[in-house]
């Protein structure tokens, strides 16, 4: 629900919105202090020191978030002529990203003397009652107590009589006064999340009232006097309880939108079911209502499956079921929702950058989750829960689930929950059917229908910016999106090396429409920080357009009419795309525009090469954002040493980089990521961009130790390498990218040992596996156990081996790591040789174990049997297919 009267201009002259007046304390009659750390305390100060200029003040903001809110309130009422009142709360937030509510529960009587006051927001704050002294305020037109405490609204609160807007939107509502249906002349009432039971009879004399949303309540049902409210044009009743509505809303002459989704309408009225603007989703209409069975103690509780680590696949029936995997996974298929038993297979994909096409600023936030059969359809929808990493800030961007049709990419609407005791972020969405799922942090997207009415859009990042659309602007209602990127001056200021360089915020959008708009659409954009119209220089000013891929940045000051107020900077436009409004004195602003561009779009990161402490061999290569270098090292002291992290570089989101090496290093070729000799990495900010892996020497190593390096690059490998390249860089549009070192130290002596045997252990001669599906050899599992290392119990434990198993061998081979892990392997071993599925479950307890890079060439090697059986096969002419197609061949 909008907030018009916060957000855009409350009392028709601009409202001081937040960051407008960065490092400004008093500016004529406004004073702007929500954003500043001790906002409190300098109000005081300047009370202080300017009395009168402060008495003067008619539009101020203060964060309740302060210690010193509750001091500062005894104070504000001398402002007499104050037109306009923000206490929020909001401003900090907690360690999941939520915001804090500010500390502020009740107001000084006081209060009631401020007869000019029009606007008052208390949002985020910890009001349980509506303080008395509201309702003397009489000419109040904007109220705004969301996201606090109420559970009721005072009986006189019909004596705001000239409230207009009024929202309490996140409170714990269950009734209304009578009273409410005094506010005659009330446009707009937002009371969604809330716990309304019933709405009484006299919410139908709200004659005035042109949009009404009760949203997310306990309704089952609805007066229907609400048919008396002529100038209503969106009635929202979506998330409630309702089992029926009045036929008589359908009589509603002005309504153009009409939310019933998920509520418990079984039947409903004709005249409403017609309406072309009704949303009936998330309701069983037409189906009868199922009498409890007895014994039954609890109908609607469906049946629970929890999947281990090894399963892939469970099955649906059309009772219903709820499935937990063990990554985090949920699922929830309601009774009906398939007709049969259905099987569903499941797996997790690593994100190509050639598939996954991500949108410029997006952040990915998982992996790709694919559900197998593609496309069965569900009579019911099927809610998905997937577990994400939280991007760093919620305000500015907001999580949805996108998925794949298998050509292209569609977001799926999304909510965020947190579950669990360490409050483990999911995001949730439900799906008719079944494809590849995957978690994105995009721009938060403001949406809404143009019809030829016209209509008012604004931003839920930054409340300045907002959109008016004329009526007459289209003859057919299209469809508009706007995205906003605030851009700190630091930022821009270190990118374009310009301290007196500033900009406003970009500005992104879009329409589902190709066609331009009839009339031009006013776009208002807040001036660059510390800048007023009063201060403005004309002549520095730039505003930049660009096209929707931001390629390039063109200057059309000249080109429309801009207008400039004390907060912004207004002008008028046809078609949608990039807009910016810049201040600077440097030239060719549309290069250093795109410049910009890019740089937002780049994150800085460091490339760690690290070698396990008893393994030198294991080396582990991770691509790590800047700010997350230290907490990385912190955590892997203790098993892992080597180099500092390589100097800073940047790469954009979903990039590919391949890690090559040099001077004596080898790795195995067989590797499925390993491309002419490089590993293959793809970097994403919010997953781990890391690889283990074994590294070889290609020089003998039992007289000298080993000196090598890793190279990181883009794309192909410069023909000549580099080999001092550790602190330098050979310029921006290189593919090199950074160089660390590896030592492998000189190979102990084995003396004249048989290859089987070590220090007098004995190793049985097996092979697991067979012909067809590929073998594991003696050989094979030496190679396996030179590279497990210190996680060989962790390894153990998951093969099966009892926990006094793991004591026992680490007991009878004290003080020697190499024959424990032989002792361990082969004992599994020798007691699955027979077990067809032994390597399955090898290849399982090594993924298990965090050792994906064994588990790769485990598979590597199986892989390779089978190809080699196969065409040994085809040579002595006993493969069947290839005879088959042989014989065709030859037929014709």
């Amino acid at each position: 629900m909008a907030e018009p009267q916060e957000l855009g201009d409350p009392l028709g002259e601009g409202t001081l919105g937040a960051g407008a007046f960065a490092g400004s304390r008093l500016a004529g009659n406004r004073l702007n202090l929500d954003v500043c750390m001790d906002g409190c305390h300098q109000f005081l100060e300047l009370f202080e020191m300017r009395k009168e200029e402060v008495l003067q003040v008619e539009f101020l903001r203060l964060s309740c978030n302060e210690d010193l809110i509750t001091s500062t309130l005894s104070t504000v009422p001398s402002l007499k002529g104050l037109k306009s009142l923000v206490l929020k709360g909001g401003h900090i937030r907690d360690e999941i990203g939520a915001c804090q509510r500010g500390t502020l529960a009740y107001l000084p009587p006081e209060f009631g003397v401020l007869s000019c006051l029009g606007h008052l927001d208390l949002s985020f704050n910890d009001f349980s009652a509506l303080p008395p002294c509201i309702t003397k305020l009489t000419n109040l037109h904007s109220l705004l107590v969301c996201h606090n405490s109420l559970q009721e609204l005072p009986e006189d609160f019909g004596q705001l009589k000239k409230l207009t807007f009024f929202s309490a939107m996140k409170n714990q509502l269950r009734g209304l006064p009578q009273s409410i249906g005094e506010l005659a002349v009330l446009q707009t009432l937002d009371l969604s999340e809330n716990a309304l039971e019933s709405l009484p009879d006299e919410m139908g004399n709200l004659h005035n009232c042109t949009e009404l949303d009760l949203s997310g309540n306990l309704l089952t049902g609805i007066p229907s006097t609400l048919a008396n409210l002529q100038s209503l044009r969106q009635l929202h009743l979506h998330s409630n309880l309702l089992v029926t509505v009045p036929a008589s809303l359908a009589r509603l002459p002005n309504l153009s939108r009409l939310d019933l989704q998920n509520n418990r309408l079984r039947t409903i009225p004709p005249e409403i079911q017609s309406l072309p603007f009704v949303h009936l989703r998330g309701n069983p209409l037409g189906e009868p209502e199922v009498p409890p069975q007895p014994g039954d103690s609890n109908p609607k509780e469906l049946r629970r499956l929890f999947l281990s680590a090894g399963e892939d696949s469970f099955t649906v029936t059309p009772e219903g079921c709820k499935v937990f995997l063990s990554c985090g996974v949920r699922f929830c298929f309601p009774r009906g929702a398939a007709t049969s038993s259905v099987t569903i297979r499941f797996q997790k994909c690593s994100p190509d950058p050639q598939w996954v096409k991500l949108r410029h600023h997006d952040i990915l936030l998982s992996e790709v989750l694919e559900l197998k059969p593609h496309g069965i359809e569900f009579q019911e929808e099927v809610q998905i829960c997937l577990p994400f990493v939280s991007p760093r800030t919620l305000r500015e961007r907001e999580v949805i689930i996108r998925t794949s049709s298998g050509e292209t990419w569609s977001d799926l609407r999304t909510r965020v929950e947190w579950k669990g005791k360490q409050k483990k972020r999911l995001a949730c969405c439900s799906v008719p059917h079944f494809s590849w799922f995957l978690v994105v942090s995009r721009l938060v997207e403001n949406e809404c229908r143009v019809p030829q009415e016209g209509v008012l859009l604004f931003s839920t990042v930054d409340p300045n910016i907002k959109v008016t659309f004329p009526p007459g602007v289209t003859l057919e209602t299209r469809t508009v999106k706007l995205q906003v990127l605030p851009v700190s001056v630091d930022e821009l200021q270190e990118i374009t090396n310009d301290p007196e360089t500033i900009a406003s915020p970009l500005l992104c959008l879009s329409q589902n429409y190709t066609e331009d708009f009839l009339q031009p659409v006013k776009i208002q954009l807040p001036l660059p920080p510390g800048i007023t119209g009063q201060t403005l220089d004309r002549s520095k000013v730039h505003l930049l357009h660009s096209d929707c891929n931001a390629q390039n940045w063109n200057d059309i000051t000249d080109q429309v009419v801009l207008q400039f107020t004390h907060l912004y900077a207004l002008f008028e436009v046809t078609h949608f795309s990039w807009y910016w409004l810049w201040c600077t004195t440097k030239a060719y602003i549309g290069g250093i525009a795109k410049e910009v561009y890019k740089k937002l779009r780049m994150y800085q990161v460091n490339f760690i090469a690290l070698q396990r402490k008893k393994d030198p061999e294991q080396v582990l290569l991770q691509c790590v954002p800047k700010h997350k270098v230290d907490p990385v090292l912190k955590k892997l002291q203790d098993r892992y040493r080597g180099p500092e992290p390589s100097d800073m570089v940047e790469m954009f989101e979903g990039e590919q980089f391949f890690a090559a090496f040099e001077r004596g290093i080898s790795i195995d070729a067989d590797r499925p990521d390993c491309i002419d000799g490089r590993i293959s990495f793809n970097f994403f900010s919010r997953l781990k961009n890391v690889k283990e892996i074994y590294i070889t020497s290609e020089v003998d190593r039992k007289s000298n130790a080993v000196k090598g390096q890793v190279s990181f690059y883009r794309g192909a490998v410069p023909e000549n390498i580099p080999e001092e390249v550790t602190k330098r860089r050979k310029g921006p549009d290189s593919h090199w990218l950074a160089t660390l070192p590896i030592k492998l130290p000189k190979q102990k002596s084995q003396g004249n040992e048989h290859p089987d045997i070590k220090n007098g252990f004995s190793l049985p001669p097996l092979n697991l596996g067979n012909a067809e599906t590929g073998y594991l050899t003696q050989s094979n599992l030496l190679g396996i156990a030179g590279r497990i290392g210190a996680d060989w119990q962790t390894i153990g434990l998951n093969l099966g081996l009892s926990y006094q198993q793991i004591q026992q061998i680490k007991y009878n081979n004290r003080e020697d790591l190499n024959t424990q892990i032989l002792d361990m392997l082969f004992s599994w071993a020798q007691q699955n040789e027979k077990n067809p599925g032994c390597i399955d479950k090898l290849i399982d307890a090594m993924k298990e174990s965090d050792r994906q890079d064994i588990a790769d060439e485990i598979e590597a090697i199986i892989a390779l049997g089978r190809q080699k059986y196969r065409e040994s096969i085809r040579r002595v002419g006993l493969d069947q297919e290839s005879s088959a197609e042989d014989s065709a061949i030859a037929m014709v």
